[in-house]
C-alpha cells in the first residue's frame, strides 16, 4: 500500500483498524477489512474503488449513519463508535454535512427553504435561518435563486442548492457521495470547481466518494479501495 503524506491540518478523521462485517455464520460478509487513514483538517480527499470495495461502508461510517464491527473512529480525538445513537446525531448534526448523487431537495418548496432545512432542526430563529441560507446560497453562486423550485432549476443549480444546504451550518467535514454522477461533464467540472472553491477559501474537509477519475483530479488525495482494504493512499497534486 503507498502511503499519503501527512495531512494539512490537525487530524480530524483517525480510522484505526476498522472492520464491518454485516450477516452471521455462513452469510457473513466483510465489507471493510482493518482499514487505516488520517484526514487532517482541510483536506480533500476523493475514495475511489469498483463497486462493493467498501467506498460506501466507509461513507456511512464517517457520517455516523453505522458503527464498525471493531475498530475505532475518532473525531476531532473523539471515539465515536463509543457515542450512544443520540450523541452520533448531534455530531452529524451540527460537524456534519451531505451532498448526495440525487440532490435530495423537496420538489415543492423554494432553493431557500431547502437550505434553512438544517437550521430548523438545530432550532435556529427564522431571522438567523433566512440570513445564513441567503449566505449559503451566493456562496455556491445562486444569489437570486432563493424563491425557485425544484422544477425551476437545472441539474447544476439543483445540486448547488444541494451543496448550499450542506454548508449552511459552516460543518467541519463535507461528505459528498457521487456528487457528479447525475450531471454531465460541463455541470459536473462546474460542481468540482465550486467544491475546490470551498475547501480552498472556506477551509471546508471534504471527503467525496467517486468512480469517476476526472473528477478526482481535483482532490489533493485520492484513497483506493479493493475488497474492503486500502489499496493506496497518495497525493493528487499539490495544494493550490
Amino acid at each position: 500500500m503507498t502511503t499519503a503524506s501527512a495531512s494539512f491540518g490537525d487530524p480530524l478523521i483517525e480510522l484505526s483498524g476498522v472492520t464491518k462485517t454485516y450477516g452471521r455464520g455462513q452469510a457473513a460478509f466483510q465489507a471493510l477489512r482493518g482499514v487505516n487513514f488520517v484526514i487532517g483538517e482541510e483536506d480533500f480527499v476523493a475514495v475511489m474503488g469498483p463497486s462493493g470495495s467498501g467506498k460506501s461502508t466507509v461513507m456511512n461510517i464517517l457520517g455516523c449513519l453505522d458503527t464498525p464491527t471493531s475498530g475505532a473512529y475518532l473525531f476531532r480525538g473523539v471515539r465515536v463508535e463509543r457515542l450512544l445513537r443520540k450523541e452520533r446525531a448531534l455530531l452529524r448534526r451540527h460537524y456534519l454535512g451531505f451532498v448526495f448523487q440525487g440532490f435530495n431537495l423537496l420538489a415543492r418548496t423554494s432553493a431557500q427553504e431547502n437550505v434553512e432545512l438544517p437550521l430548523l432542526y438545530r432550532g435556529e430563529s427564522s431571522s438567523a435561518r433566512h440570513e445564513a441560507a441567503r449566505a449559503a446560497l451566493s456562496a455556491v453562486g445562486l444569489s437570486g435563486w432563493e424563491t425557485h423550485t425544484q422544477a425551476e432549476l437545472s441539474g447544476g443549480q439543483q445540486q448547488r442548492v444541494a451543496i448550499a444546504r450542506a454548508i449552511v451550518t459552516r460543518p467541519a467535514l463535507l461528505l459528498a457521495d457521487e456528487p457528479t454522477g447525475n450531471l454531465d461533464t460541463q455541470c459536473g467540472r462546474e460542481i468540482m470547481e465550486l467544491l475546490s472553491v470551498l475547501n480552498r477559501e472556506k477551509g471546508i474537509t471534504i471527503l467525496m466518494v467517486t468512480h469517476e477519475a476526472e473528477m478526482a483530479e481535483y482532490a489533493t488525495r485520492v484513497i483506493r479501495f479493493v475488497d474492503g482494504r486500502v489499496e493506496s493512499d497518495v497525493r493528487n497534486r499539490e495544494r493550490r
